[in-house]
């Protein structure tokens, strides 16, 4: 077999699939006949990541094995705390722990924002994201006496979950955990494969056919248009082709990241677990937060869940803020300035989290509005269309913002 073969990227090309639905068959006959065959499923799981981190990718596998052992030492050292007689609970031990989860992620954002050549070795691996925010849900929630024990082999499959070790979505331990422990009864898991083939499919509709004509066949022609006709205009460079890369671009972005979701969710499927949905048709969102309900899910309700409302109780509790609008404007605010952050160290993306902040609280102020002249404001199909229409507008020029092609086109660099 040729070195080269050996390396695959999870979900890259059609092959990948013969290979990976091959090495599923005998967990799918295994659930059939109501078996979960762990060990096979544990074998399979390790060789497939092995497979991505391998050749080339080996400084990453290295990377992943180091920080596994890291994340493992700091959830066990917190939960054996937690989990000690009269406990103390203090909020520092809690704010350290988590600190000290999130760290390896923090270091490989600032060093993989530094000029290329600057760090002279490989810094993360794929997946770092993702893993962080499954290990980060884990200590909050046994802090919170939500998770009072932790099994080590299945935490470690929680983690490295293969399926979404690269591109999510983001599971929580608890539901992860009770799909785990048991087989599906046949019936139950005769519907998990009707599910999984139809995902399947539609993953290929979505991220060989529909993403590669958005991505691959037309936005680079009309990138250069829009760069061409943009120098030529000089000024802000705009023309009517950068509205064209708006919605390319969006089109792109969603059948790309929701393909791969699709794919993650399909396999999941396979093998009996219940991963949960990342998308739900968010271009027919009436406003941005039924956006944020519909897009990229798991990653949505991960911040709102541990970043939005927990800094939301502290606040309140603390008697921060007097007035709870200003309270919310501000959570929203450091909410989607964080995510800014998290995709990455560059102007682009903290103005599209900031972008989204206010978006959101001009949203709460229009309800608020609305609320109290009900009467006034007309509501039919026309408005609900219109509400649709406006929200997919707003939501195409964040992800102008997203792209960087801004950036690229104003300052020649992304």
């Amino acid at each position: 077999m040729n070195f080269n073969f050996i390396n695959l990227q999870p979900y890259s090309n059609p092959q990948y699939f013969i290979y990976l639905l091959i090495a599923l068959i005998p967990m799918v006959i295994g659930l059939y006949f109501g078996k979960r065959l762990k060990i096979y499923e544990a074998i399979f799981s390790l060789v497939f990541i092995f497979l991505i981190f391998d050749g080339t990718h080996w400084q990453q596998g290295v990377n992943i094995i180091l920080y596994l052992i890291y994340e493992f030492i700091i959830t066990f050292v917190y939960l054996r705390y937690r989990t000690k007689k009269n406990s103390p609970n203090k909020t520092w031990i809690f704010c350290l722990a988590v600190i000290l989860a999130i760290l390896p992620l923090t270091a490989v954002k600032v060093l993989t924002a530094m000029p290329v050549g600057t760090v002279p070795f490989v810094v993360g691996f794929l997946g770092i994201s993702y893993i962080t925010f499954k290990n980060v849900q884990v200590i909050m929630e046994t802090r919170d006496g939500a998770i009072k024990e932790i099994d080590p082999g299945t935490y470690a499959r929680f983690l490295l979950f293969f399926p979404t070790i690269s591109s999510g979505p983001i599971d929580r331990y608890r539901r992860f955990k009770k799909d785990f422990d048991k087989a599906p009864s046949r019936e139950d898991y005769i519907t998990d494969l009707q599910y999984a083939v139809r995902y399947l499919f539609q993953g290929f509709l979505y991220k060989f056919i529909l993403g590669w004509f958005f991505g691959t066949y037309w936005l680079p022609k009309i990138t250069q248009a829009a760069l061409t006709v943009g120098n030529a205009n000089g000024g802000l460079k705009l023309s009517w082709w950068v509205l064209a890369y708006m919605y390319c671009y969006s089109m792109y972005l969603f059948f790309d990241f929701a393909g791969y979701s699709l794919f993650a969710v399909s396999i999941s499927y396979f093998m009996g677990i219940h991963t949960p949905m990342n998308f739900n048709m968010p271009f027919i969102s009436k406003n941005i937060k039924d956006f944020w309900n519909r897009w990229h899910m798991t990653l949505s309700f991960w911040f709102r869940d541990y970043i939005y409302m927990r800094f939301t109780f502290f606040a309140m509790k603390k008697k921060l803020f007097k007035s709870r609008i200003r309270l919310s404007q501000v959570s929203y605010f450091l909410l989607f300035l964080i995510m800014g952050f998290w995709h990455g160290l560059t102007w682009y993306y903290i103005v599209y989290g900031l972008y989204h902040a206010m978006a959101i609280c001009i949203n709460d102020s229009w309800l608020r509005f609305k609320r109290k002249h009900k009467k006034q404001i007309p509501s039919n199909k026309f408005t609900k269309w219109l509400a649709i229409f406006i929200t997919f507008n707003v939501v195409c020029f964040s992800f102008l913002i997203f792209s960087g092609f801004l950036s690229q086109l104003w300052f020649g660099w992304q």
